[in-house]
């Protein structure tokens, strides 16, 4: 029988970022569009680590824009990077501690929405979701559908389009599902990460 699907509540979210961001992989990505779900395998994503990750934005410190990062887990922080590309985080760890996990593609109906800024126009999610409690089951949520990866399921790869990062570019933060129908389209430094 089909496990009953569940929406991921706060605590999900509020552990250790890489823990989260490895656990991600293999769940949905619900948006609900005019009354429509649309259900989204999610088969890759990138962790960004506390204010000494050089290629997390709040390395820059607490402003406007990355606020969202230091508050409560949970909950979507999306930026708009060289005026055309909406990124999907979700925000995790303790309050004050500023990580998040970037949703970077996921299969719809065996399709490979690969790329954030692709991912974001496809479920129409852009600005206006920034701060948005994604634990309520409303309009953009998280949920468990399926039996947990196992861990030799999810590769572990270094995060992209974060060379100015140094060392912290090296990391190998991004996880991707292993299974995940091939790319189609070239990835690009556009399409990096929260930093």
């Amino acid at each position: 029988m089909k496990p009953t699907p569940r929406v991921l509540p706060r605590s999900y979210f509020n552990r250790p970022t890489l823990t989260v961001a490895r656990s991600l992989v293999g769940k949905y990505l619900i948006r609900c569009i005019d009354g429509r779900e649309i259900a989204g395998k999610i088969v890759e994503v990138e962790a960004y680590v506390g204010s000494e990750d050089r290629a997390c934005h709040a390395s820059k410190g607490r402003t406007k824009r990355t606020g969202v990062m230091f508050g409560p887990a949970g909950v979507a922080y999306v930026y708009l990077i060289y005026g055309m590309y909406h990124c999907l985080n979700v925000v995790t760890e303790r309050e004050e501690f500023p990580a998040a996990v970037l949703i970077r593609a996921i299969e719809i109906d065996g399709e490979l929405i690969d790329g954030p800024g692709r991912l974001c126009r496809t479920l129409q999610i852009d600005r206006a979701f920034n701060r948005v409690d994604l634990t309520t089951g409303e309009f953009l949520w998280f949920e468990d559908r399926e039996a947990a990866m196992k861990r030799g399921d999810v590769g572990t790869h270094h995060r992209i389009g974060v060379d100015y990062a140094g060392q912290w570019a090296k990391k190998p933060w991004r996880f991707r599902l292993r299974t995940a129908v091939p790319s189609r389209t070239r990835r690009t430094k556009k399409q990096g990460g929260t930093g």
